[in-house]
């Protein structure tokens, strides 16, 4: 793909336009630490440290610290690929499953379909891809002398303070991970911030324990200087069997973990229980006990292993000066980060999760790295490795890409955007010699690796239609918060032109449009509906989900308003053709009555109102097929309203999802909200994915927390935005301000980013709201709903009034760069 050569308009400039809300985010950011008063010994109670690449995992031990690193970029390479010839063509598949007996309970008593379910999913049973750790550093300590007692994060500059008592003093250990280096920081300093000499007495690195034994055995790359140790791992490309552990591979990549400190390691011996004396391990040394101050940094080094074996140690000296340097770095590019927008919220907890998950979201994601997969950029052993941490396209992988719009982080989407690109030939592949069609057809799991197969052709999920146009929804949406037509043109429009000519062709199939149907409609068909139902005898639920009909009319849509915004009407008329043709003949959403609330949507035609939902499969008309919402007509909105409280839920995937889509329809309860926030809250403020109720999928001998231990999980760091759509909502193209939010509670917001490239700044006090500013990056025309009712609007352009508005929706031009206030002329 073509890198993005844009420069996003978010620059000083900016800043100072839509300063006058008096917001001190930096310091809003800083009054949100994460705290724990007592040592953190398990990898879900540390302290999360990141600059987006590496990640690291701080756990502090009554007898040492540890940091636990991964990175996006590292992963265990392997693929399998295995069976394509058996595989067959889409066609020969629906031979076999129209084959199967439609009274069966399931395709899988089908034995024949059985075995093919089997064959398809063989290569995803294998353990690989995934992300792979990368070693752990451990600082040791005799705890007859120093006592752990916790640690701090100040997310306003990303710096973990890590408190000892030494002979009864206090000392800190000082840690950062430096924002534009993967390297991390430690000084020793006492209160009074004196660099002090080493309370530690023993440096350790530790490789993975689940390195597996069919890599490359690593080795030790550094330690001659005697301050330093460090090893290189090896990760092959070809898998056991096809791999030469002596040879190599051209494409095997590796990585280094090199650690140095201001004092002098020394070898030695210690004692077994049975009194044997043995030497230290390879990569552990004592820190020879003398008046120097412990200062370090740890580097973490990645990449092809041919590019690797040219580099030589780390070289960057840890001593004051480059410790400070690298802070400054790394303050300013946080302070830079949280300048970009902020709430104040008269409550604390909603504030603290708007801070903190925005904060874990700049440790696991920038651009120019690997996308994150589902536990991001932190692992260690099979911690992260669950579903090979890929990507799932049902929405895990889209979740996280819904924070950047409306946070005005439009930066933090691009690995997202590189991601499209990097799946798009292998779709695009799939589509032809799978499907035998046009575009690309986007898998349901994938990997950050070299890909000449879907990893997961099965005809269950493998066959979700909806994950194609979800997959490029993100673009667009890229596209309208920032107006940038050179963002449309070279990065979007591709891939979501890719996703139309294959639904086209998909819908015109004469199983999905003919007599058989007994209407003219174009069907989706087959589709399975997110995390229900599967493949099913007789493809019972396997048509028309609502999910596939509001998704491929979501991309339709954007894509006849691109071809417009690109003036490529003439050269793309006969797609436009058939994408009309179709949106005029597309079936209803599936509905049905529930005796307790009425009319009510369902996810799928047939389903009763008595299912449990894992997603919530029946409302994403309304988010993220942004259809539906608090603008529809009474009538619609009531059936929206009965759906949402039809629904159930067992929880898991619905912690921003499902919330989300309640603020869209201006039904969120945030004290619920937060009540669920918090029941799925670890030690280390991230949230995980917990069950909420038996009955779907789980049963009450199900643990409840099965997926905590899993990993960090990557989606939930999302949760901010629905905090967002509840002090603005814009995707109907009209900006409307607090649609979700309780009068009786003060809130104020700046920078929030608007659809039109417009940023926000907007404050509630004591149920009213005196003025709203709004600055224009691309001159766009400009809708408000009238927050003031019946009250006129005195628009104030760059400080001087102009025009007197007064009508439900407020609506006026704008100019490149501009800052338009609006006042009420009457008391609300």
């Amino acid at each position: 793909m073509k890198r993005a050569t844009f420069i996003f308009s978010l620059i000083f400039f900016t800043a100072i336009c839509l300063a006058q809300t008096n917001l001190d985010i930096v310091k809003k950011a800083e009054s949100h630490p994460i705290v724990m008063d007592k040592p953190a010994v398990g990898f879900f109670e540390g302290a999360v440290l990141g600059n987006g690449g590496m990640g690291v995992v701080v756990t502090t031990r009554p007898d040492a610290i540890c940091f636990h690193f991964g990175h996006n970029n590292v992963w265990d390479i392997r693929i399998a690929e295995n069976n394509k010839e058996k595989i067959g063509t889409f066609d020969e598949v629906m031979k076999k499953a129209k084959a199967v007996d439609p009274n069966l309970p399931s395709i899988w008593n089908d034995a024949d379909f059985n075995a093919y379910l089997r064959l398809t999913a063989e290569n995803y049973g294998k353990p690989y891809p995934r992300p792979f750790p990368c070693g752990t550093v451990l600082l040791g300590f005799d705890r007859r002398a120093v006592e752990l007692l916790g640690h701090k994060i100040d997310i306003s500059t990303g710096l973990c303070e890590i408190y000892l008592l030494n002979n009864g003093v206090k000392n800190i250990l000082k840690v950062f991970v430096q924002s534009d280096v993967d390297a991390l920081w430690m000084q020793l300093i006492d209160e009074k911030n004196n660099a002090v000499p080493s309370c530690f007495n023993r440096f350790r690195i530790i490789p993975d324990s689940h390195t597996p034994n069919d890599f490359p055995a690593y080795t030790i790359v550094s330690g001659n200087d005697g301050k330093s140790i460090g090893f290189k791992q090896v990760l092959p490309y070809l898998e056991p069997g096809k791999y030469d552990k002596e040879k190599g591979h051209p494409k095997d990549k590796a990585f280094k973990l090199e650690a140095k400190l201001q004092t002098t390691l020394t070898g030695g011996d210690h004692y077994t229980t049975q009194g044997i004396s043995e030497s230290l391990q390879p990569l552990e040394r004592y820190i020879k006990e003398d008046k120097s101050p412990l200062l370090g940094v740890v580097y973490l080094s990645e990449g092809l292993n041919s590019n690797l074996e040219k580099q030589g140690e780390a070289t960057a000296t840890p001593n004051l000066q480059n410790y400070q340097k690298a802070f400054g770095k790394t303050a300013k590019s946080w302070s830079d980060y949280w300048n970009k927008s902020g709430v104040e919220i008269a409550d604390d907890f909603l504030e603290s999760t708007w801070y903190w998950n925005l904060y874990f979201y700049n440790c696991s994601v920038k651009s120019g790295v690997t996308c994150p997969g589902l536990f991001a950029n932190w692992s260690l052993g099979g911690i992260g490795t669950a579903w090979h941490g890929d990507y799932h396209l049902n929405y895990n992988t889209q979740q996280p890409f819904w924070l950047p719009f409306s946070s005005n982080r439009l930066d933090k989407n691009l690995p997202y955007v590189e991601l499209v690109h990097h799946l798009l030939p292998v779709s695009k592949k799939w589509a032809k010699e799978y499907y035998g069609m046009r575009g690309a057809f986007f898998p349901h799991s994938a990997y950050p690796v070299d890909m000449n197969l879907h990893p997961y052709p099965v005809p269950d999920w493998g066959w979700e239609v909806f994950e194609t146009p979800w997959m490029v929804q993100g673009l667009w949406w890229h596209y309208k918060y920032s107006m940038d037509t050179s963002f449309l043109r070279d990065q979007a429009y591709e891939p979501i032109k890719d996703a139309v000519m294959f639904l086209v062709d998909y819908m015109k199939r004469p199983d999905a449009h003919g007599q058989q149907w007994k209407d003219d409609k174009y069907h989706i068909f087959p589709s399975v509906p997110p995390e229900l139902y599967g493949l099913q005898p007789g493809f019972k639920y396997n048509y028309d989900t609502q999910i596939d009909l509001a998704l491929t009319k979501f991309i339709f849509k954007a894509f006849k308003e691109a071809v417009n915004d690109l003036n490529l009407i003439e050269s793309e008329k006969e797609l436009i053709k058939d994408v009309n043709l179709i949106l005029a003949n597309m079936p209803g959403y599936p509905k049905t009555i529930s005796e307790k609330y009425g009319e009510i949507y369902t996810s799928v035609p047939g389903e009763n109102d008595r299912i449990v939902y894992n997603v919530p499969a029946n409302l994403t008309h309304v988010f993220p097929g942004e259809e539906f919402g608090l603008h529809s007509p009474k009538d619609e909105y009531q059936k929206l309203v009965n759906t949402y409280k039809a629904h159930k839920n067992e929880g898991g995937n619905d912690i921003v999802f499902l919330n989300l889509q309640a603020a869209r329809l201006g039904l969120l309860d945030l004290e619920k909200f937060k009540r669920q926030i918090q029941y799925a809250m670890l030690p280390n403020k991230t949230v995980t994915d917990k069950v909420l109720q038996a009955g779907g999928r789980y049963s009450d001998q199900t643990d409840f927390a099965f997926m905590a231990p899993m990993g960090i999980w990557f989606e939930n760091f999302a949760l901010p935005v629905v905090i967002n759509e509840c002090l603005i909502q814009s995707y109907t193209g009209t900006i409307d301000l607090f649609p979700n939010w309780d009068r009786k509670k003060d809130v104020k917001f700046n920078k929030l980013r608007a659809m039109g490239a417009f940023l926000v700044n907007a404050e509630m006090k004591n149920g009213k709201v005196k003025t709203v500013e709004i600055y224009s990056e691309k001159g766009v025309t400009c809708k408000v709903k009238n927050i003031w009712g019946k009250s006129k609007v005195q628009l104030v352009r760059n400080g001087k009034p102009a025009e007197i508005l007064t009508a439900g929706i407020l609506e006026f031009r704008t100019l490149i760069g501009e800052r338009v206030v609006l006042k009420p002329l009457q008391v609300q």
